[in-house]
């Protein structure tokens, strides 16, 4: 065994014991840390020959490259919708990789049940029905992307060919239909090969809305003359987390043949709060369901989960046939399931944080996460020059300058917030018009940091031109 490996085998404890003292004084800080860092960083080094050893490897790390990350995990990064890591996900994550399972199937560890349990309970947590079966994968991306396939194979058996095994081009052009689709579903269907042009906005509910006017779905649908489609509807958008009528367009389908695809990746989350879960009504007729674990769950990346009623049609798309693997079975193994093979057990950081904190503990987060978003946005009301572009609807404040919202203008206010070190917004475009977001779902964010923000969005404004 090479020295520097071998010594660092025999004092494993001991490293443990300092990444641990690492880990902590920065978790310490992480409230006081600059939100973001925007120095240069330090110029590459040449890869050693013979290596240091991870002790000072860990040294090296603290000097040259810790300085630099931002304080993302921390409670006034509003960018996005970036979540935290809570203890006991952090926990999770380290025997994550303590155990380093490859989480694909059964034939060697319990890592699968685990993750079947882990899937039961948030199944339970988004309210949705026994038919869903679900899997782990990276991101909400991902599991837009796994939702589409099984949706593209759906596509595929009302044509009587099989997508998976004939591609794509045997099921000839596509139609999707959605009023304010994430950019990450015009990925998947690039991706897909279905493409990005074959998605069809409808319009949407008029004053000040991004929900879809479920009318206007209906007569597109009317328009198609039978043929069958996919519909993709949105359980919170990115700019003012506004939702369809789930229960009203599922509704459609007593009449018209479509897949319902819902994105739920963060507002999937206003079930676990009796006073948002109306929201969400419908949720459960769904044929496949995409939810971003690493934002409101507040596990560390990557963790999302997706959700299908026709895992039969997923497996026919995701599964790999191989004589030392085996076919799938009844109860098939993760990697029949999702784009990856070899995959982390991402489920366990997840698993942690729900037996630690449980259905109530997890909603405290985000019925308080909304109270904090709602209160930045009654303040920023109150501050002359800046103004609301949408209600705050739950977790999402989008605002913009009163007077001359240019581009220009509006980002030259994010980067002085940026500059400040007190708080990360970003930028984005509603209704035409420039403006920003500031979306909460850590759970360390607090009355005391709100102050903070206000104070910082403020004085970036009153300096900037």
């Amino acid at each position: 065994m090479q020295r520097a490996l071998a010594e660092d085998l025999a004092r494993l404890p001991e490293l443990l014991q300092s990444v641990r003292d690492l880990a902590a004084r920065e978790l310490a800080g992480m409230a006081e840390r600059p939100v973001v860092r925007l120095d240069k960083a330090p110029d590459r080094a040449h890869l050693p020959a013979d290596g240091v050893g991870a002790q000072a490897a860990l040294t090296r790390f603290a000097e040259r490259w810790a300085p630099g990350m931002s304080g993302s995990a921390g409670p006034r990064y509003l960018g996005f919708v970036t979540g935290g890591a809570t203890p006991a996900a952090l926990a999770g994550d380290w025997l994550t990789s303590t155990y380093d399972q490859n989480a694909i199937n059964a034939a060697d560890s319990w890592a699968t049940a685990l993750e079947r349990e882990t899937v039961s309970w948030l199944r339970e947590l988004f309210g949705l029905s026994q038919a869903h079966s679900g899997a782990f994968v990276t991101g909400a991306t991902a599991s837009n992307l796994v939702g589409l396939a099984v949706a593209r194979e759906w596509l595929g058996e009302r044509a009587g060919v099989s997508v998976a095994r004939d591609g794509v081009g045997a099921l000839g052009p596509v139609e999707v239909l959605s009023g304010s689709a994430h950019s990450t579903v015009l990925k998947a269907l690039s991706v897909l090969g279905i493409g990005r042009d074959r998605l069809r906005p409808v319009p949407l509910l008029p004053g000040n809305r991004e929900a879809v006017d479920v009318d206007r779905l209906a007569d597109a649908l009317e328009a198609l003359d039978g043929r069958p489609a996919i519909v993709v509807a949105n359980a919170g958008t990115v700019n003012t987390v506004d939702f369809d009528d789930l229960r009203a367009v599922a509704a459609l389908k007593e009449r018209y043949d479509f897949w319902l695809h819902v994105d739920a990746a963060f507002g999937g989350f206003a079930a676990l709060s009796p006073a948002y879960a109306h929201l969400v009504d419908g949720l459960d007729a769904a044929d496949s369901v995409c939810v971003d674990l690493h934002k409101w769950l507040n596990v560390p990346y990557d963790a999302a989960v997706q959700f299908t009623r026709r895992q039969d049609l997923q497996v026919r798309v995701f599964h790999n046939a191989s004589p030392y693997i085996g076919l799938p079975t009844q109860d098939p193994d993760f990697l029949h399931l999702t784009p990856e093979s070899s995959r982390r057990l991402r489920a366990l950081p997840a698993w942690f944080s729900l037996m630690a904190y449980g259905r109530e503990g997890h909603r405290e987060i985000v019925e308080r996460t909304i109270a904090l978003a709602r209160d930045l946005g009654d303040r920023l009301t109150d501050l002359d020059g800046l103004q609301l572009l949408a209600p705050v609807r739950l977790n999402v404040v989008c605002f913009t300058l009163t007077d001359e919202p240019t581009r220009e203008r509006v980002n030259a206010l994010a980067q002085a917030v940026t500059e400040s070190g007190e708080a990360f917004l970003t930028p984005t475009v509603y209704g035409g018009t420039p403006g920003l977001r500031a979306a909460f779902s850590n759970w360390r964010t607090s009355e005391a940091d709100v102050d903070r923000i206000v104070d910082a969005i403020s004085s970036a404004f009153s300096s900037a031109p």
